[in-house]
């Protein structure tokens, strides 16, 4: 389900973002049920009618840095 909602992000991102840049969506399927300015409150005001887990929070932004995250760590495999 989540997948679903991430796939259309992606796929309309351009769009998205000519609207919504800055902004963070809450998706559910392959439409968009709410924009909010802080994730928070996409958050809570979602959950009043939609079960947690069946949708996305997704802040809009152009490239990937809104949904990739890079962890460095000093610790080293052998």
């Amino acid at each position: 389900m989540l997948e679903i909602a991430f796939k259309y992000y992606l796929d309309h991102q351009a769009e998205l973002v000519d609207k919504f840049n800055g902004k963070y969506l809450v998706i559910k399927n392959q439409e968009v049920i709410g924009v909010y300015d802080a994730e928070d409150t996409a958050y809570f005001e979602t959950e009043k009618l939609h079960e947690a887990g069946t949708f996305l929070i997704q802040f809009c932004e152009m490239g990937d840095s809104a949904y990739t995250q890079i962890f460095h760590s000093r610790v080293s495999f052998v």
